[in-house]
């Protein structure tokens, strides 16, 4: 396929860490794009780079996608513009670390609206744009938080697993249309994710175990290409999700509480 007849993929949170490198990494392969998140001088500079290394369109949005209505106006963005989508990567998310009953009620419901909402409502708006296309894919960035319960990451953890259980039903209802949908939940990944949850504690910790973000990218984009249900990259994190499955639900539990404890 050339360049010119690629449809375009739409990459959210794209400004930094993974979708920052998800961009790069189909901009390689000569993909447009449209570029959501909130920082409009981060995704200026960011575009600018990618179309002058790559030469492909970046095309950019800035919005807080957790505000209401924000979905809608990516979508109708994109149909005023009639750009064709070909890929949604819903990437955009954040977590809140804390006692559940001592944190921002505000900031948790901010959470759960991008993190579920948001993927829930671009893909229902986009399926149709979607559909479209020969070949189409969704990729849903969850996490490995997504396979236990993770105490003072209460319901960061509970999105995450809203986001797999999400993926793998509209996987199956979109099985015999031209959307490949998939879902990949990393674990640790060197980005500003734990800063922005306050857990700046666990920074010598993450530094031990964490994966780079264009490595995770890589084997995102190529996980979404071969049409894989659920990936979870990483031998380490394999072992660890592995792990929740078999051992006592309340061991895990403690041993979560322990690593991430306040």
């Amino acid at each position: 396929m050339s360049e010119k007849t690629k449809p375009y993929a739409l990459i959210t949170g794209a400004s930094k860490g993974i979708g920052k490198s998800i961009a790069y990494e189909l901009a390689k392969q000569g993909y447009p794009l449209l570029l959501v998140a909130r920082s409009d001088e981060e995704l200026k500079v960011l575009s600018d780079d990618l179309q002058l290394k790559y030469g492909i369109n970046a095309a950019i949005l800035s919005i807080d996608l957790s505000t209401n209505g924000a979905s809608q106006k990516v979508t109708d963005w994109i149909k005023m513009n009639n750009y064709p989508i070909g890929i949604l990567i819903n990437n955009a998310g954040y977590g809140v670390w804390g006692y559940f009953s001592q944190s921002s009620l505000t900031d948790q419901l901010g959470m759960m609206q991008l993190n579920m909402n948001v993927v829930v409502e671009l893909s229902h708006l986009l399926v149709p744009i979607l559909s479209q296309e020969k070949q189409a894919y969704i990729l849903n960035i969850s996490s490995t938080a997504a396979y236990q319960a993770v105490p003072t990451l209460a319901v960061y953890s509970a999105t995450k697993a809203f986001v797999l259980s999400f993926t793998r039903a509209l996987r199956f209802e979109l099985a015999q249309t031209s959307i490949s949908v998939s879902c990949f939940s990393p674990g640790p990944v060197a980005t500003g994710f734990a800063e922005r949850a306050g857990l700046n504690a666990l920074s010598k910790m993450a530094e031990k175990f964490n994966m780079q973000p264009d490595e995770v990218a890589k084997m995102a984009v190529k996980a979404m290409f071969s049409k894989k249900s659920e990936v979870i990259p990483g031998f380490t994190n394999i072992i660890s999700v592995y792990a929740n499955r078999i051992l006592p639900k309340v061991f895990i539990e403690k041993t979560a509480a322990g690593i991430y404890k306040i």
